[in-house]
């Protein structure tokens, strides 16, 4: 019965990453977005609100974080090894705003992209978890 509740606790940690990294993809992808404007040259405005989405997710990565580490320490009362981080690239946001450029507007670009990739390689690993606790679950 005890190993029921630790698979429910871990499952409960492991569905709020996937809720956290869903939000995170949608600021990151609102964030390409407006880059994509700011590199049309549409202005000091796009470049603001491409870096106030930049730093939603950023937030929200602080939470999924915290939770990662939640989530090993349940994983680890029903022996499942799991060791996936993620991190957000750097946003250079001072030289972004400050030397409003294509090659400043393109790195930026980039790092979002790379950021965008991070989800989804630790949305996959949060997932193969779940799988993984539910095939523990049925053998009980």
């Amino acid at each position: 019965m005890e190993l029921k509740k630790e698979i429910s606790e871990a499952r409960v940690v492991a569905l709020r990453i996937l809720n956290s990294l869903d939000r995170i993809e949608k600021q990151l992808k609102s964030a390409k977005n407006w880059g994509f404007v700011d590199i049309l040259g549409r202005g000091f405005l796009a470049g603001l609100i491409k870096h106030n989405k930049m730093d939603d997710a950023q937030r929200e990565l602080r939470q999924v974080q915290r939770d990662l580490q939640v989530l090993q320490k349940e994983l680890k009362d029903i022996d499942i090894q799991f060791r996936e981080d993620i991190s957000v690239s750097g946003f250079q946001k001072f030289m972004d705003i400050v030397f409003d450029n294509i090659v400043s507007d393109w790195m930026t670009q980039s790092r979002i992209n790379k950021s965008l990739q991070e989800v989804g390689r630790v949305r996959t690993a949060v997932n193969e978890v779940l799988t993984s606790l539910d095939k523990i679950e049925n053998e009980l």
